[in-house]
């Protein structure tokens, strides 16, 4: 499902304006990101999806049926949510969290239990967990059993509001990782807000650098993005100006690297006439 923004404006009642005439198209079946830093809009843009916050002014579409008339709570039962901190209900076991929003649609419990446990399977969470609670998992199995539970009710569109930023970086990277895998298996249109570039570059297949006010700095692939900065604000924030993404090959005793302006180094260059180590001969 595609979603569209229509000269949305959000103001809060101190005044604020977290969103300016924001206006775009998030293609159906792609990962749209929406990265900047804080207070510029991104998580703002995000909830007015679900209707968790309403704009001042102007329209969402999904699929070019406007939002604003639909009932929010079955809009949100219909959109998958995962949050940062995974929002796991405390006092539900994990199978009952993943299952929550199916029984609330009506589904019987033992079907969404049994649909939950086929989840845990999908996000690489092994079922001997289902029966346990949050209290008992780490950080990186919450986040698992929160994306299991965005997905239950198999939703069509997916947000994503900075679900890895409170995890340790190998587990972000793993999860990252599940992230693109699931993209690929069940190609949902998914919503992603970071602050982090490196992972929108990762994940996204659209691009949104925001400034303040949720104004589009630039909009494109990673690759446009990188190769053709709209401004001197975009190339410092993806690090073009510090000279970070300048990679120059360097000889080691164990082959070429890659590194980068600091001398850090970056990557390995893979001869291609050689087999990667592991490769069939």
């Amino acid at each position: 499902m595609a979603i569209e923004f229509r000269s949305v404006t959000k103001r809060f009642p101190d005044g604020t304006v977290a969103v300016d005439d924001f206006s775009l198209v998030l293609p159906a079946h792609k990962t749209t990101v929406f990265v900047g830093s804080s207070g510029c809009g991104k998580t703002t843009l995000l909830r007015m999806i679900n209707r968790l916050i309403e704009p001042t002014s102007g329209d969402i579409f999904i699929d070019d049926e406007p939002i604003r008339g639909r009932d929010p709570v079955k809009l949100r039962r219909g959109i998958g949510y995962v949050l940062q901190n995974a929002g796991l209900l405390p006092h539900f076991s994990v199978v009952d969290n993943v299952a929550t929003v199916p029984v609330l649609n009506g589904v019987p419990k033992k079907q969404a239990r049994a649909r939950a446990l086929e989840l845990l399977d999908v996000v690489g969470l092994d079922r001997a967990l289902a029966d346990r609670y949050p209290r008992q998992l780490s950080g990186g199995q919450q986040q698992r059993v929160g994306v299991a539970r965005g997905l239950a009710a198999d939703p069509n569109i997916l947000l994503m509001d900075e679900p890895f930023g409170a995890v340790d970086p190998i587990v972000r990277k793993e999860l990252q990782t599940e992230t693109r895998r699931l993209q690929r298996d069940l190609d949902k249109t998914v919503v992603f807000v970071t602050h982090d570039i490196e992972e929108a570059f990762l994940l996204g297949d659209q691009v949104v650098i925001l400034q303040k006010g949720a104004q589009i700095a630039q909009v494109g692939t990673p690759d446009e993005i990188i190769e053709n900065p709209a401004s001197d604000f975009v190339a410092e924030f993806i690090g073009l100006d510090r000279g970070e993404r300048a990679l120059r090959a360097k000889r080691t005793a164990r082959g070429t690297v890659l590194v980068d302006a600091s001398g850090r180094t970056q990557g390995v260059l893979v001869d291609d006439a050689r087999p990667a180590a592991g490769s069939a001969p």
